[in-house]
């Protein structure tokens, strides 16, 4: 008998050892088919922002990594979606890339270090979890930096280059990608502008103004997020339950067909689950008579997200009390909406809504104190059922812009091009003692998703109805269409 050759090195865990001979007949009789790319429409975008953030650190090495993926079991790993500051300045979508931007005389050289193809040149190309006939032909560093507009480099070079880097002349966003942690050490001399925050916060509040084409994006985004709630609300039944992951469920195939995904983990609350702000479990059922609060989003291709609530009936019709709760609500939102412009301070947008709150929540014969003491800095006892506030920036993140400081976000002023949500709520706790029983495990939002314009606001979600008896008549006629599939 011939002695057995050697295998080739596992590549995965399930991996049988090929014979030799089956390895040799994978090596050969393969046509290496072209990849037909050309130029991103959107790459000149990118090119734009990769500008301004050169122009913010003349001399300085830029170093933003796309990040990991992450194992959701075992050898099973989450879909991959890249670190929004990368996909911002790239629209690359790959796992394990770094774009580092190097400086030169008059700005930066972008260079976008990525994974070679695993091509029919290697055994990778059949072995490897990368491999072409495991995830389909993947382009080669030419074809890439043809699509994106830059330039690229072997992800194996990533190394030298970093470690060349001198500590005092380089940045890094930090937090995406450990290796690129570990070699690029920190190097922080000014406690008051420490040099890899100063890269994070300056991205964000690059972030905080839209230009037309991000504004069309949200659009996008947010129009199918409007046929997303009109599939569940044709499939939601008014005489009896149905779970609250069917509705998900149906959203979701919205947001897969006409986008690229959920932005967020849908928040589905049928009753009482309306008053868990971050519902994502959604194991309930619906009841007929009650309220049903949704907030869901369909994250678009180019990964800009919408962010709507809307908080309906489900029999089609409010009672009276759940009436008079969400007409508080709407007051608020809208008081919201009517002082946005440009040069508002964001905390006083939030002071208006919360004042509309605070009144009806007088009405309803529950502040233990005036409206005027509610509203105190020193009280703010209406917060026990309002929770949170009046909303935040919207863009390539659900939470856009979250590492922008205070002065120029939570602190500062709304100017034009800015995007935001508007979404009060009121919440009653079922095991709130202190609210009438008929009160306990109602819960109410109301979210939009608008543009600061030259003159006040444009409620990009328009396209879903606002007000109580809007709503009612919304449902009855969603359900008076029927179901639907997505064209």
């Amino acid at each position: 008998m011939a002695e057995k050759s050697a295998a080739a090195p596992k590549t995965e865990s399930h991996d049988p050892d090929f014979p030799e001979a089956f390895l040799q007949f994978m090596r050969s009789g393969w046509r290496d088919e072209e990849l037909s790319v050309s130029p991103r429409a959107e790459a000149p975008n990118y090119e734009k922002r990769r500008a301004a953030l050169s122009s913010a650190f003349p001399g300085e090495t830029l170093i933003i990594p796309s990040g990991n993926e992450k194992v959701r079991a075992n050898d099973t790993d989450y879909p991959f979606r890249p670190g929004s500051d990368f996909f911002y300045l790239t629209g690359d979508r790959d796992p394990d890339s770094v774009l580092v931007l190097l400086p030169t005389g008059s700005g930066h050289d972008a260079v976008l270090f990525t994974h070679q193809r695993n091509s029919k040149e290697t055994d990778a190309f059949f072995r490897s979890r990368n491999g072409e006939l495991w995830i389909g032909r993947t382009p080669t560093l030419l074809e890439k930096s043809t699509e994106l507009g830059l330039g690229t480099a072997p992800l194996g070079q990533l190394g030298s280059m970093l470690a060349g880097t001198a500590p005092g002349r380089t940045r890094v966003l930090r937090g995406l990608d450990a290796n690129v942690d570990r070699a690029v050490l920190a190097y922080e001399p000014d406690k008051e502008k420490p040099r890899d925050r100063e890269l994070a916060w300056t991205l964000s509040e690059l972030k905080l103004v839209k230009d037309e084409w991000e504004i069309a994006q949200l659009q996008a985004a947010i129009d199918a997020t409007v046929h997303g709630f009109e599939d569940v609300a044709r499939v939601l039944p008014a005489d009896r339950g149905v779970s609250e992951r069917l509705l998900e469920g149906v959203f979701g195939l919205r947001a897969r067909h006409d986008g690229n995904d959920v932005g967020y983990g849908s928040i589905v609350g049928a009753g009482a689950h309306a008053t868990i702000l971050h519902w994502v479990r959604n194991t309930g059922v619906t009841t007929p008579g009650e309220l049903l609060l949704m907030d869901m989003g369909v994250e678009g291709h180019n990964l800009y997200t919408a962010d709507v609530t809307r908080t309906v009936p489900v029999s089609g019709t409010f009672t009276p009390l759940q009436r008079q709760v969400y007409d508080i609500v709407h007051a608020s939102q809208q008081a919201g909406m009517d002082a946005i412009r440009p040069g508002v301070k964001f905390k006083d947008v939030h002071k208006t809504c919360m004042r509309v709150l605070a009144e009806g929540l007088h009405d309803l014969d529950l502040l233990p104190v005036s409206v005027d003491e509610a509203m105190d800095e020193k009280s703010t006892v209406y917060r026990r059922w309002t929770l949170h506030g009046f909303g935040h920036m919207l863009g390539i993140d659900v939470h856009d812009c979250s590492n922008a400081r205070n002065d120029n976000y939570r602190d500062g002023t709304l100017g034009e091009g800015f995007v935001l949500t508007v979404e009060p709520g009121l919440y009653f706790q079922p095991e709130d003692e202190l609210v009438p029983a008929e009160l306990r495990g109602v819960g109410v939002r109301i979210e939009d998703d608008v543009v600061v314009t030259a003159d006040g606001c444009r409620n990009l979600s328009a396209g879903l109805p606002r007000s109580s008896a809007e709503v009612e008549q919304w449902m009855a006629a969603q359900r008076a269409a029927g179901p639907r599939l997505p064209e």
